[in-house]
């Protein structure tokens, strides 16, 4: 029987498009991210998530971005070298009010330079909000 708490995290997984056996990278790491996402992702996903210097193909990129984390669309340019075709990036950043808040008008000037759209936001625990980002159409 799976408990409310993880039966939610699971469900969080999967609205962030996230099935069992993808790999997942977790760029940004620090002490502030939600340690209970993190083992929700890497429970759903069967395995541990990897690091930046992973050098396999990734499903999807987990980017932790703070106020102050340095220029945001050179991260992006990182974060996608790696990228399957059909893969995405959240950008998972501290809600309004929290330290570290990223203004959205802030993803949203960076997306277009690298080659990104933007497609959807979701509420990630009580701290953070992912916004997800795919490669632009061809």
């Amino acid at each position: 029987m799976v408990a409310a708490g993880d039966a939610d995290q699971n469900s969080v997984a999967e609205r962030l498009g996230i099935k069992p056996d993808m790999v997942v990278q977790e760029i940004g790491w620090d002490e502030d991210v939600d340690d209970d996402f993190r083992a929700a992702i890497e429970e759903h996903v069967g395995g541990e998530l990897l690091d930046e210097d992973a050098d396999e193909v990734i499903d999807v990129v987990l980017l932790w971005w703070r106020d102050g984390d340095g220029d945001l669309g050179d991260a992006l340019v990182d974060a996608r070298g790696p990228l399957d075709e059909n893969g995405a990036i959240w950008v998972l950043t501290p809600k309004t009010g929290q330290p570290g808040h990223v203004e959205p008008s802030d993803i949203a000037e960076a997306v277009p330079t690298v080659g990104l759209s933007q497609t959807s936001n979701i509420s990630v625990g009580s701290a953070w909000t992912g916004t997800r980002l795919v490669p632009r159409s061809r």
